[in-house]
């Protein structure tokens, strides 16, 4: 492979786009390159909206199960009128009652029911905000994944217009040759079939571009029917981090190795929540009110203060079930954490495995297109003169066009699989 073939396919996949551009001439179009396909997947993906109003409702139950522990002010105000009335006759009243009072309730002691929820919940806002990165993360996979396919699909179809443009040239050659009688009938028949062959291929690879910058549209928030311009194509760069530095950074990075770890937590806390239902309770209360029968009741002042001790002393083991469920969930979450380091692990390794097995492609297959360049040439000079058959014309042209298409997809591969290494070490994404 040399840079210099690799200029050749970024410049065609730009001029491909740009020739669709000017098909879809009455659709909207918007200039497109990786960096703001993935800004705009960041902004528009519902996925990532969706983890802002968790991370949103996660805080707030934090913020609620620290502030439980301050206890609560309550006012209350009660006013009624009425009186008694007897069928017979007799009538009293009406008269009012007027009752106006705070109480003020604060808990002392709760068996860890107030501190486990506390811890709970706190940890429950560091779940979601390993969930808004991990969101991110996502969607800038689908925004390169999906760019990367939208390049895939447009190399593909100047690919196969190339291909098509070849055996029209060729079905021309061998009818001039057969109308002054040097080749068979069979030879222009067999060039007719394979471009309606070649041209049907064209075809489905054009429906397959449709198809690719739909979905892209999809993933960055843009109406399916936009019309795409982009600025870059499949390129090739090195690659140099080891395996083994590659799990050891996801090790410490992945998102869903941290939200493993505070599922863990959350399960903990959980089981001090049930062991909480064996403990007893201690709360302070304090309360002052002022009655009377007119309105506002600002007189006969009254007021109370104590202490509330409670225990549950049988329930009928349910208690004792909320506290063995509380143990399991700790297991499975242990459990989890463990599959969920496992996981990565062989993400980085499948991805990192993948990507190298496509760069070799990228090599070998760059030397194959050269070999069947220059073999489709020889083909067509041996055939025009007349010593060579239409077969192997054929032949080298469908050996040069799956060269060329090998080519693309390993390009397209190493791409896509180190996109898919760095979701799974869990670099972190840039949001502006």
């Amino acid at each position: 492979m040399t840079n210099k073939y690799l200029t050749k396919k970024t410049l065609l996949t730009v001029a491909v786009l740009s020739a669709f551009t000017l098909q879809t001439a009455f659709a909207a179009t918007v200039e497109l390159n990786l960096d703001k396909a993935v800004h705009m997947a960041l902004v528009n993906n519902s996925d990532v909206k969706i983890s802002h109003a968790e991370l949103s409702n996660a805080k707030a139950g934090k913020d609620q199960a620290k502030g439980s522990r301050w206890g609560s002010i309550t006012a209350s105000s009660t006013n009624s009128r009425g009186g008694y009335y007897n069928p017979i006759g007799t009538q009293e009243g009406p008269s009012g009652t007027f009752k106006n009072g705070f109480t003020l309730a604060f808990p002392l002691y709760s068996g860890g029911a107030i501190s486990g929820a506390i811890d709970k919940a706190s940890k429950n806002y560091v779940y979601y905000q390993y969930g808004m990165d991990a969101s991110y993360q996502e969607a800038k996979l689908s925004a390169t994944t999906g760019y990367y396919s939208v390049l895939e699909a447009a190399n593909t179809v100047a690919l196969d217009k190339e291909s098509v443009q070849q055996l029209a040239d060729h079905l021309k050659n061998t009818q001039a040759q057969f109308n002054v009688g040097v080749v068979a009938k069979i030879d222009v028949l067999r060039s007719q079939v394979e471009l309606a062959n070649a041209q049907q291929t064209l075809t489905k690879a054009q429906n397959a571009y449709d198809v690719a910058v739909a979905s892209l549209n999809n993933v960055i928030g843009l109406p399916h029917s936009t019309g795409l311009s982009v600025s870059e194509g499949l390129e090739y760069k090195k690659y140099n981090n080891t395996l083994e530095n590659c799990i050891t950074y996801a090790m410490t990075n992945r998102p869903e190795i941290h939200q493993a770890e505070a599922s863990v937590a959350m399960a903990k806390a959980a089981q001090k929540v049930a062991n909480a239902g064996n403990m007893p309770s201690v709360d302070a209360t304090a309360a002052t009110g002022w009655a009377n029968t007119s309105w506002p009741a600002t007189k006969n002042d009254n007021w109370a203060v104590g202490l509330t001790l409670s225990l549950n002393v049988w329930d009928y083991g349910v208690t004792a079930a909320k506290v063995a469920a509380a143990k399991a969930d700790v297991v499975k979450a242990e459990e989890t954490y463990r599959q969920t380091t496992d996981s990565v692990q062989l993400a980085v390794r499948t991805y990192y495995l993948s990507l190298r097995e496509a760069e070799k492609r990228i090599n070998t297959t760059s030397l194959a297109i050269s070999e069947a360049e220059e073999a489709y040439k020889i083909a067509l000079v041996r055939y025009q003169a007349g010593v060579g058959t239409n077969t192997d014309v054929i032949d080298a042209q469908v050996a040069l066009t799956t060269a060329k298409n090998n080519y693309i997809q390993a390009l397209y591969d190493y791409n896509t699989s180190h996109a898919q290494l760095e979701k799974a070490m869990g670099v972190p994404v840039v949001v502006n």
